[in-house]
């Protein structure tokens, strides 16, 4: 009686631990697919049109916000880089590098090179280029904004002056 009463309640204990493990290996999963969506804006500087990647999943041992994290700046160099030269889309100017990208709660802060200081498009320019990075990383799950810092100094505008960048910008600014 004794040894299966004993039997019994280490199976409990064993399924118990394997319910834990489950539940805490459920927790520290993304909600990130293995697809992202990457957007670019057209000439005509209103329409965003989505562009998928893939993604790679997330690596095993790494937490839902290292792969959020990982993705936020996966997510940015592609936005930065754009859509294959063959497509006409307002891009950022030669040489712009994303320096780095830090999720800060609900808000995405994304460093560009001082190289994005550059643009020659005006207010249509300026705005597609920064319609096409807050659109793609407000797309992430949990990323409601995005802030923008050039060479790490937080700044009003570009140089052009079309675009307030002292806040951060959400998607429905536009």
């Amino acid at each position: 009686m004794k040894l299966s009463r004993a039997l019994f309640l280490l199976v409990l204990f064993v399924l118990a631990a394997i319910l834990a493990w489950f539940v805490v290996q459920q927790r520290n999963r993304s909600a990130i697919g293995e697809q992202i969506t990457v957007y670019y804006t057209k000439i005509d500087g209103t329409t965003e049109v989505p562009w998928p990647i893939t993604m790679r999943p997330q690596a095993r041992g790494e937490s839902a916000s290292e792969h959020l994290h990982n993705a936020a700046l996966y997510a940015a160099v592609q936005a930065v880089a754009g859509p294959s030269s063959t497509i006409d889309a307002i891009r950022f100017p030669t040489g712009t590098q994303v320096r780095s990208v830090v999720v800060d709660g609900t808000t995405a802060v994304v460093d560009l090179s001082a190289a994005v200081g550059s643009a020659v498009g005006g207010s249509l320019g300026e705005s597609g280029e920064f319609k096409s990075l807050v659109w793609t990383l407000t797309g992430l799950p949990g990323i409601n904004a995005v802030a923008i810092r050039i060479d790490g100094q937080r700044v009003d505008a570009l140089p052009g002056g079309h675009l307030a960048l002292d806040e951060p910008l959400r998607r429905s600014d536009w």
